[in-house]
């Protein structure tokens, strides 16, 4: 299983230098690859110019190519920061593995059950490290939970709900699953197949698997892009209630069609509970039987080098998530969200989907852990 982000104050321990490359200039370039002391952006890649250019303007990096298949040729870089399409994770990071590079990639790990597998597989037969850049687990609210559980605070999480809402209007859907006309990966994609801003927020917590699941679906019969997607989706909302290997209960929701935003999640325990802030205005609180209530998150930022300590998307998340794959990398040591826990936030969702089409008949998830 992988580490966790140190505690306390961050110090620099060395002055090894990663040489990473990104792909992607959508997502990928929202990192702080350029400002981490110890890595390097050496190389860029995007299909389209425009983007390719930004990336080289953000970075500062001269040395652009392409695509992903001539960038990964580059003998010089010792790990590919994979921000492409969802479809095409699997096949963009077993061929980054599969040159010996190190691999981060954006959300989700993949798309089947077969894919989760052939992800392993990669990262195994290659001997490298792999990371998927989940931004529920480094916002600031889980890692708080994270450590009041490490420290047994809650006693046991008996139930959780964790949620991910991205409404779409005309303009918005029309600029994320369009590009010069031609659809983009993301039209009709189901929620359940982008699960993990969700479910990181349990497994990222407690490191309980998801390991039964009974799911619904909901879609308009008329719903944009439901009628006819590359993935047969008929649903724009769907809601899950999982068993966890803890025997405790989850609810699960991932959601387009709504009018509601964000992600947050609530987790509730023996001895503690903890509810985060949201769009809808709830605040941040804890409470716990040993009192007082607690309103707040410690500052974090302290744990990160002083150039990355900067306001970033999805919660302050993205300078964390970039820190932790470099400091991985340096410490010769799995990332937190290793191959293992990125699949066991990832197939959890593929499943439910699954569920979905059974009308909610609860499915048991595969476990991809290594047997101990």
């Amino acid at each position: 299983m992988g580490a966790v982000i140190a505690r306390g104050a961050w110090a620099q321990a060395t002055d090894k230098k990663v040489r990473i490359g990104v792909v992607g200039g959508g997502f990928g370039a929202s990192f702080q690859w350029h400002l981490d002391p110890n890595c390097i952006v050496a190389a860029v890649s995007d299909l389209r110019t425009d983007r390719r250019d930004y990336l080289t303007q953000v970075y500062q990096c001269p040395t652009a190519y392409e695509s992903l298949e001539k960038l990964i040729l580059d003998d010089s870089l010792d790990a590919v920061a994979v921000f492409t399409g969802a479809p095409d994770h699997v096949r963009h990071c077993v061929a980054v593995m599969d040159t010996g590079k190190h691999c981060i990639c954006a959300v989700p790990a993949a798309t089947s059950l077969e894919e989760c597998e052939q992800l392993i597989d990669a990262k195994v037969r290659n001997n490298v490290r792999y990371m998927m850049a989940e931004t529920s687990y480094y916002r600031w609210p889980t890692i708080t939970m994270r450590e009041l559980y490490r420290d047994g605070k809650f006693g046991e999480v008996l139930y959780s709900e964790v949620e991910y809402y991205h409404p779409m209007n005309d303009a918005e859907r029309n600029g994320l699953w369009f590009y010069n006309g031609e659809r983009t990966w993301r039209y009709g994609y189901p929620p359940m197949l982008y699960p993990t801003h969700s479910t990181g927020f349990l497994v990222g917590v407690t490191r309980e698997r998801l390991t039964k699941v009974s799911c619904l679906g909901y879609g308009a019969p008329d719903g944009p892009g439901l009628s006819d997607n590359a993935y047969n989706n008929p649903y724009s909302c769907q809601a899950a209630i999982f068993r966890t290997s803890g025997g405790h209960i989850c609810r699960c929701n991932v959601m387009w069609a709504i009018w509601a935003h964000g992600e947050r999640a609530q987790w509730m325990g023996a001895r503690m509970s903890a509810f985060m802030d949201g769009w809808a205005g709830q605040p941040y609180v804890l409470k716990s039987v040993d009192g007082p209530d607690v309103l707040g998150d410690p500052n974090y930022f302290e744990r990160l080098p002083e150039a990355m300590r900067a306001e970033s998307g999805h919660g302050g998340s993205h300078p964390f998530l970039t820190h932790e794959f470099v400091t991985a990398l340096v410490e010769d040591r799995e990332p937190a969200i290793d191959v293992y826990e990125s699949v066991a936030m990832t197939a959890p969702g593929i499943v439910a989907h699954q569920s979905a089409f059974k009308n909610g008949e609860q499915l048991e998830v595969p476990s991809f852990d290594p047997e101990r």
